[in-house]
């Protein structure tokens, strides 16, 4: 085949997925309604608390503006009331956690946290949470098998362990897809979790009990872990910030039956906020400490001496096209970066990005994890024995 005849193939396939998109796109519409289901209940009492970043809750603790218990109960209280409708829980809220956060605001007022307490523990009192796959000692960690609906965990994950040390406070574990391995959360152990915006809406995945909750200000942040999109999906269906680090940076011991020492791996642990501002210092806490030079999180960044790009499409046949509401946001997008720096934002074109997704299936089949054991936990499985144990 010429490359003028593949060139004419890719267009028909390309018209007919667009096709295909309207057409599903009304008929779920129509089956699914129009309205967006019952709205998540506000809170109108502690919403200027609940919609404020980690950092700033952070700093009103440690400044005795706030306790440590008030905001932990203020995000206990709404998990509790918004989860009946979003269902992105695993276990908790946790009892324990307003006990710590007791302890914390006693000690505060017996003068017994110290400068350097407080400088060791840049989130002290804050409330988190984290995927059900990464461990939290002594709580469920499922991955959403019904095999596993009574496994706990016996240790906290790497990630887990620092958060805690860094002062904040775990307050609930989060829905997935059966071992992280889908773009959906939805499981035959929790179920389907929900898209605060519209019920309708995926909530993306695999870290989309967490997407979910800090959309809902149920949490101040969370951990999630990426290997294909499982923190940047989530991120994007609800509104929010995920950031995936480069591999090695974060020790991932604990994430989905990691070790730590894994060497040749796509997956990393990272951040999920609501403010872009806790970010680094989330990720302060998360690194490790061999790369606090090299990542350079402590300078500030010139953003009018950069060179900006962008990729309307990666042109693979099997995507969906991206929307004309994403294209002229990318546009805007694009125009602000070119007022900002005074140079053009350029398109950036790379070889084979066609092929991407296969070259990700490529480097998934070398992962050091067996996902079929990790299915079956423990057992090797037979999909097609699989496929007919639903008839």
């Amino acid at each position: 085949m010429t490359d003028r005849e593949k060139s004419s193939l890719a267009t028909v396939i390309h018209f007919l997925h667009i096709i295909l998109d309207r057409i599903l796109e009304f008929a779920l519409g129509w089956l699914l309604g129009t309205a967006r289901n019952v709205p998540i209940p506000p809170n109108k009492e502690q919403e200027e608390l609940l919609s404020t970043s980690a950092v700033k809750l952070a700093c009103l603790i440690r400044e005795r503006k706030l306790h440590s218990y008030e905001v932990v109960k203020a995000y206990y209280d709404r998990l509790i009331t918004v989860n009946r409708e979003l269902n992105a829980v695993v276990d908790g809220p946790f009892s324990e956690a307003l006990e710590e956060a007791r302890g914390i605001d006693e000690r505060f007022k017996r003068g017994e946290i110290t400068e350097e307490e407080l400088n060791r523990k840049p989130f002290l009192g804050v409330p988190f949470t984290t995927k059900d796959s990464t461990e939290v000692a002594g709580k469920l960690h499922t991955l959403g098998l019904v095999s596993r609906r009574n496994e706990r965990s016996p240790n906290d994950a790497e990630c887990v362990r620092l958060m805690k040390e860094s002062g904040a406070i775990i307050i609930a574990t989060t829905n997935v897809p059966e071992v992280n391995k889908w773009i959906e959360t939805r499981n035959m152990l929790i179920g389907q979790t929900k898209n605060p915006y519209d019920y309708r809406r995926s909530v993306g995945g695999s870290s989309g009990g967490e997407a979910a909750l800090i959309s809902a200000c149920c949490t101040a942040f969370g951990l999630g872990t990426d290997i294909g999109g499982s923190i940047r999906i989530p991120a994007f269906n609800c509104g929010i910030f995920g950031h995936k680090p480069t591999k090695g940076v974060v020790n991932m011991r604990g994430c989905t039956f990691r070790k730590g020492d894994e060497e040749h791996t796509m997956v990393a642990a990272g951040p999920m906020t609501r403010y872009a501002e806790d970010l680094i210092p989330i990720m302060k806490v998360l690194i490790e400490p061999s790369q606090t030079k090299t990542l350079r999180l402590e300078e500030s960044v010139n953003l009018k001496s950069l060179r900006y790009f962008y990729i309307p499409c990666n042109n693979m046949l099997q995507c969906n096209p991206i929307g004309e509401e994403e294209q002229s946001l990318m546009l805007k997008i694009c125009s602000y970066f070119t007022n900002l720096s005074g140079t053009e934002v350029k398109l950036a074109t790379l070889p084979y990005l066609e092929s991407s997704s296969k070259m990700w299936r490529y480097w998934m089949t070398q992962e050091p994890a067996n996902f079929n054991k990790l299915l079956g936990n423990g057992e090797n499985l037979n999909p097609f024995f699989e496929l007919f144990k639903n008839y």
